[in-house]
């Protein structure tokens, strides 16, 4: 899609927006916000590759997207200068790194006969408790300013927990959108910059057509053929297409995807995404964890870049697809109306999932509440950096299940 992208820029080729962020996928540490902060300062700072409206504009309109967020800034940033090739060669790029390690964990966890000690398993789960909570609390101080708003989160967690069936989620983000656009009124007013976002129209149709086929056609094709490779890519695609806040959010939909169908043990899904808090790059390169260590699919190697390929797909379709109509899809009062709808009900999502499975499965006692509230506080009031207090918590779990 080279040719169809009228902003490519000579002199930055695919293999150059790889190496600059493979760079980033080793060092970008903090989660997505700080991911942002990373991509600034290394393409409207240091390199001058874009100016700071047009950023700003391509991390407004993946804030709206579902997906990995910064993830899809990545994506929006390599398809501007190299087109498609260069879209794909920013995503290998910054996902590679923890993707990669999250696979040999997997493998290294699940199939080496004897795993973690539960200690340490247990240590991972705590912090998967801390994370978790962090993001609820900073999420809700950002999307449930108002009443309304705060009264829906706990509307959508009150549901989620009394009527945990299969799809749950799903609905509760609708009904987000659906109350959002119906109820809640939006300032008109929007920045006065607009900065043109480049992709030509036969591209981006294709990829919202493709994005709907799979969104729909996919959960067929899994329902006739259960723990399949078809069902395993449908279900994180469906991931991948519905989350919305961040990666923290994709938690309690792979959860009710690969747990309650008996794929992989709760236990071994919490220490991963535990142990995924230590590593740099996108949240959701634990989809390689997951893909790697299921007891559906091909597992593996294989299983691991199948589901990472599944889960980050929506992502990419919706960037090619929507960037060439952003700047009339954002003066939508209804839509914005709708997507504020969506952030309250996520916060209420994940409120759930902090309850259960996380609390209800990881927290004992309270001498596991003392070490959730170390992990709460320690990078705040100790500096103490995420990849350094993983380690800590799980030898922390390893001592006291040693005693």
């Amino acid at each position: 899609m080279s040719g169809t992208d009228g902003a490519t820029r000579p002199g930055i080729t695919a293999g150059r927006i790889f190496r600059v962020f493979l760079r980033l996928g080793l060092t970008s540490f903090g989660g997505p916000v700080a991911h942002l902060a990373f991509f600034r300062d290394e393409f409207v700072v240091r390199r001058r590759w874009l100016g700071e409206a047009e950023y700003a504009e391509l991390v407004a309109l993946c804030q709206c997207l579902p997906g990995p967020a910064s993830s899809q800034v990545g994506m929006a940033l390599g398809l501007r200068w190299a087109g498609l090739r260069g879209a794909l060669a920013a995503w290998c790029g910054f996902t590679l790194p923890s993707a990669l390690l999250m696979i040999g964990f997997a493998l290294g966890l699940l199939h080496s006969g004897n795993g973690l000690p539960a200690g340490v398993v247990h240590g991972l789960k705590l912090v998967a408790v801390a994370v978790v909570a962090q993001a609820v609390w900073t999420m809700g101080l950002v999307f449930c300013r108002r009443p309304a708003a705060l009264a829906l989160a706990l509307f959508a967690a009150a549901a989620l927990l009394l009527w945990p069936f299969a799809g749950m989620q799903l609905v509760v983000i609708g009904g987000g959108a659906l109350l959002g656009a119906g109820l809640w009124r939006i300032d008109d007013r929007l920045p006065s910059t607009d900065v043109p976002v480049s992709g030509s129209r036969w591209p981006a149709r294709i990829a919202l057509l493709l994005f709907t086929v799979l969104l729909l056609g996919l959960p067929v094709l899994a329902h006739a053929l259960p723990a399949s490779t078809a069902a395993v890519f449908a279900a994180f695609y469906r991931a991948g297409a519905w989350v919305f806040g961040g990666g923290h959010v994709v938690l309690p939909l792979l959860e009710a995807s690969v747990v309650a169908p008996g794929w992989m043990t709760e236990s071994a899904f919490l220490a991963g995404y535990g142990a995924a808090q230590a590593l740099p790059g996108p949240l959701f390169a634990f989809a390689g964890f997951l893909g790697a260590g299921m007891q559906a699919g091909p597992g593996g190697w294989a299983g691991g870049l199948l589901a990472l390929v599944a889960v980050f797909l929506p992502g990419l379709l919706l960037v090619v697809g929507v960037q060439p109509v952003w700047q009339r899809v954002r003066r939508w009062r209804r839509m914005r109306a709708a997507l504020a709808g969506v952030n309250a009900a996520v916060v209420g999502l994940l409120l759930a999932a902090l309850v259960d499975p996380l609390w209800t499965s990881a927290v004992a006692g309270w001498g596991d509440v003392a070490l959730v509230c170390v992990a709460l506080l320690a990078p705040v009031g100790l500096r103490m950096p995420v990849w350094l207090l993983v380690p800590a918590m799980a030898l922390c779990g390893w001592a006291l299940g040693a005693i």
